[in-house]
């Protein structure tokens, strides 16, 4: 009897025991938190800088992290360099390496996985977004990549280049991330990015979701988020980033509590969460650009008169209130109200001048043919401002015909100059040098450019030369000046990035490099898996 009870109570005990232990790992599983957030459309690729858009940078910037970062002002800031020096001819940079720095796999950042990164993105089979940057017609060239000791990296240019750091900062050359060699397989074909970041890539199911896991070895820099650089904090142990390219499919997530975040909000779908207790939101200026591009080697716009009429026809302050419901900036300058460098002189929006539209259409003879102007519905607000424009330029006698394109087919045109006149978005670049780069230059070598003017090329490339803040600005004001004269393009306004989220996350900030950054932020609340 007494041997009977003895072998009860065992029992109970090892039965009490595993359902301790099921209890300890359905309590660890519940525990882990996630943030989740929407991408408006897949990423293109998993290779930072290579294959790319706008949603790719932002998901691999959580993941790799480069040399050097972009502050939230467009300076540089150290970032995996603790610092650098330049030989006083401009000509070699040394970087030296933060200690402790591991990647994904736990293997030690070296001089050689630098060199190795870099080579690889100037490699002639590259496709990286930033090559041309460092090729025959662009800020200088690369002459050596080498490692400089147990702590260093040389990079030798050809000339000086003031630009080289903001290059290898920015957000579309993939932050020029450093990357471990076994990202790629012994045939140097692509796997996925094993990175320093706060965060490492863990799944990607195509057009549904990517999933990012908080890396445990991750050592953050001293102090705040600074744009893309600063202290960086994983708060939860996994990203999910939900493809929903629908907005009223995102808006119905956000609302049902299946997205903590929903980033990149369009104007015209604030308005089925205003007034809610358990949404609020962050709107932050941005430094892209909203723009009516105009063919300037097609025979009725290549007349400069054209051009200004269609500008003079403009009431660019109402327009940007209508496309953008009061979200955004009007603004007739290159350089966004959100710069550093927006000063008084290019502060001025354009004014409507109808009289005076109506008489340079006169002047210039034009006989009534249609001006084919292109955009799409991906950005309403592209599409809000066609309407609008076609409208305004009908008050001056001029007829535009809109052609609505899906959004990579209006790219392709974009990139081979096959149109007459589109309404187009730059994303944010935060130089204003670098803003004109995409603006300006020699149309037979890359179409895609709508100023095509030897004078302001000169500027352009001498805003890149010099590193003198006054310098530069007096060259950003007369180029300022001679595109307003030759209106290559009008320049419309600068969006403001809006983000509404559930009302428990915190740490959630917008900045004006436009993309999403979730380290440092918290969903304030735990996921069952």
């Amino acid at each position: 009897m007494v041997e009977r009870e003895a072998n009860v109570r065992r029992r109970t005990v090892r039965i009490l025991v595993v359902l301790l232990a099921l209890l300890s790992i359905v309590t660890t599983a519940s525990a882990e938190t996630v943030l989740r957030s929407r991408l408006n459309s897949d990423i293109a690729s998993t290779d930072p800088g290579m294959k790319r858009d706008e949603n790719t940078d932002a998901v691999l910037l959580h993941v790799v992290e480069g040399l050097v970062a972009s502050r939230e002002d467009g300076t540089v800031a150290p970032m995996l360099a603790s610092g650098w020096t330049v030989t006083p001819d401009g000509l070699t940079y040394r970087f030296t390496l933060r200690q402790g720095v591991r990647f994904h796999n736990g293997a030690p950042l070296t001089p050689a996985d630098v060199v190795w990164s870099l080579q690889r993105y100037l490699a002639p089979d590259s496709h990286w977004r930033c090559k041309s940057e460092f090729g025959p017609h662009g800020i200088a060239r690369v002459l050596a990549v080498q490692a400089a000791g147990a702590d260093g990296v040389t990079v030798t240019l050809d000339r000086p280049a003031p630009m080289f750091l903001r290059i290898l900062a920015r957000s579309d050359c993939g932050g020029t991330g450093i990357l471990h060699p076994s990202s790629v397989d012994a045939g140097g074909h692509w796997i996925a990015p094993v990175g320093t970041g706060p965060f490492r890539f863990s799944q990607w199911r195509r057009n549904q979701f990517i999933d990012l896991l908080r890396f445990p070895g991750y050592r953050s820099l001293p102090g705040a988020r600074d744009g893309n650089g600063g202290g960086k904090h994983a708060l939860v142990d996994r990203l999910h980033f939900e493809v929903i390219p629908d907005g009223s499919s995102a808006t119905a997530a956000l609302l049902r509590d299946s997205l903590d975040i929903l980033d990149n909000l369009a104007p015209n779908e604030l308005g089925g969460l205003m007034g809610r207790t358990d949404i609020r939101f962050s709107i932050a200026p941005t430094m892209d650009l909203y723009a009516l591009l105009f063919q300037t080697r097609d025979p009725v716009l290549s007349d400069p008169r054209i051009r200004q009429a269609i500008a003079l026809s403009l009431d660019v302050r109402a327009l940007t209130r209508v496309a953008t419901h009061g979200t955004a900036t009007p603004n007739s300058s290159f350089i966004p109200a959100a710069s550093p460098y927006f000063s008084a002189a290019v502060q001025p929006v354009i004014r409507q001048d109808l009289a005076r539209a109506r008489a340079l259409v006169r002047e210039s003879g034009y006989r009534g043919a249609p001006v084919e102007l292109l955009t799409n519905r991906r950005y309403p607000q592209a599409f809000d401002s066609a309407i609008i424009i076609q409208a305004m330029a009908r008050e001056i006698g001029l007829r535009m015909e809109i052609v609505t394109l899906d959004w990579a087919t209006q790219l392709a045109r974009y990139a081979h100059g096959d149109y007459q006149a589109m309404v187009f978005l730059y994303s944010s670049r935060l130089d204003p040098a670098l803003i004109l780069d995409s603006l300006l230059g020699d149309k037979k070598a890359d179409p895609r450019r709508v100023w095509d003017d030897p004078e302001a090329i000169s500027l352009l490339e001498q805003s890149m030369s010099v590193d003198d803040r006054e310098a530069r600005q007096h060259i950003f004001d007369a180029l300022d000046r001679q595109f307003r004269e030759d209106v290559p393009a009008v320049v419309l306004f600068n969006t403001s990035r809006i983000a509404a989220m559930r009302a428990r996350v915190s740490g959630y900030q917008g900045w004006a490099g436009g993309l999403q950054r979730l380290w440092d932020v918290d969903p304030g609340r735990r996921i069952d898996p």
